[in-house]
């Protein structure tokens, strides 16, 4: 079966987008930095290097250094699907990525995007 054609984009050409979308709003990108450091493992080096070699959103993902254990704590609706209930791993790996940087832009609390308890 044939993967989605989301699945061969560039992470780089993605990237700009969410920039756009959290600074329209008045967040920055150390924020969302933060949320895809969180999900991803990817350090700031890590993020600039899958910019630079234009490395598709499969092999972002499949490359991570360490997908955050609690992923599972990821729940809502992006792009009119519920992400706990997509089946197929990558797509619900992108979804994730998807929902936290809307968060970020929606102005959320940082500790509750990264599924922390309150202090």
């Amino acid at each position: 079966m044939a993967g989605h054609r989301i699945f061969a984009f560039p992470f780089a050409r993605i990237y700009p987008e969410y920039v756009k979308k959290v600074e329209r709003k008045g967040h920055s990108v150390e924020e969302l930095h933060t949320v895809l450091t969180w999900l991803t493992g990817y350090d700031e080096a890590g993020l600039a290097l899958t910019l630079e070699d234009e490395r598709t959103l499969e092999e972002f993902f499949a490359q991570a250094p360490a997908m955050n254990p609690h992923t599972d704590l990821i729940t809502g609706v992006i792009c009119g699907m519920r992400v706990e209930e997509i089946e197929d791993p990558l797509m619900q790996q992108i979804r994730w990525m998807d929902k936290l940087v809307d968060e970020v832009a929606r102005g959320k609390k940082m500790t509750s995007i990264l599924r922390e308890p309150a202090a």
